[in-house]
């Protein structure tokens, strides 16, 4: 195998041809960005988690790979990524996802010590996750709190605290993450039955439908709550509006529960973070009334 054939295999395995991941990372981080600075993200900051998302992303993948490569190979969906074909060796991807979050560390090494402190949470989180397909019946709830931990490091390293709202933020996320994620899972449901792995779509069952709604409810309205905290205009609200439709229409694609419909709503919550986070940038550009 040549240098650039590794490379390849290297990059399907951090999924840096699917950056669907690295999006709904980064939503949520841009949210305690511009939240926490009042809509003045310092730039070197912003630079260093909007990198960082990048890297934490790319070694979380790198670890799920090495924890489901006994489990890939029986997934339809699973069974070419590179550690479960073969073309990349356990020893390798553990060298690889140590490599990126040491990366990711020293990048943050010249913020406020708090968030170096955070960042060995957000480690665990991101490194213990793939495991918890074992034995909690909603993971997906485990990774809403790994995906959205830019949030509580992002108000650290800009105010030096972590507020109530970062964690009303915070958990706001692990709603929306409960609900895109079960989305996905619909997809290999049927394989995961087979192999014993553990996620909300099974654990919810035939109410798979009504968690994710009752889902993006609780995102919808924790978010509104910040936004009453924080006598946020008529921009905000006009993001959470839009945000609100989205999820409707991803009611309605996977209203039938068909595989290939359930991909595409789970991919298009990009949209839902990205009105967000467009509601928030809005608000402070637009400033009170």
């Amino acid at each position: 195998m040549n240098l650039n054939e590794r490379l390849t295999h290297y990059e399907k395995l951090m999924r840096l041809d699917k950056p669907i991941g690295i999006l709904l990372l980064l939503w949520p981080t841009l949210w305690g960005q511009w939240l926490a600075s009042n809509g003045h993200p310092h730039w070197l900051i912003l630079w260093i988690f909007v990198v960082g998302v990048v890297l934490m992303r790319s070694a979380g993948c790198v670890i799920n790979d090495y924890a489901d490569r006994d489990f890939d190979p029986h997934v339809a969906r699973t069974r070419e990524r590179p550690l479960a074909a073969g073309k990349v060796s356990p020893k390798e991807a553990l060298l690889l996802s140590a490599g990126l979050s040491l990366l990711a560390f020293l990048l943050i090494l010249p913020l406020h010590t708090l968030v170096l402190k955070l960042s060995v949470v957000a480690l665990f989180l991101a490194a213990s996750y793939p495991f918890t397909k074992r034995f909690l019946a909603i993971p997906q709830a485990y990774l809403g709190i790994a995906f959205g931990f830019g949030i509580p490091m992002s108000y650290a390293a800009l105010q030096g605290e972590v507020p109530l709202e970062a964690w009303i933020l915070l958990l706001a996320n692990v709603f929306w993450a409960v609900a895109y994620d079960t989305q996905y899972a619909m997809v290999d449901r049927e394989d995961d039955l087979k192999i014993g792995i553990r996620t909300s779509a099974i654990t919810f069952g035939r109410f798979d439908l009504a968690a994710i709604a009752i889902c993006y409810v609780f995102t919808l309205a924790l978010l509104g709550w910040v936004g009453v905290q924080r006598e946020m205009n008529w921009a905000y609200y006009s993001g959470l509006s839009v945000a609100g439709m989205i999820a409707l229409y991803h009611m309605k694609l996977i209203r039938r529960r068909d595989p290939k419909q359930c991909f595409h709503a789970f991919l298009h919550n990009t949209w839902f973070g990205a009105a967000v986070f467009g509601g928030i940038a809005l608000d402070f550009l637009a400033g009170p009334l």
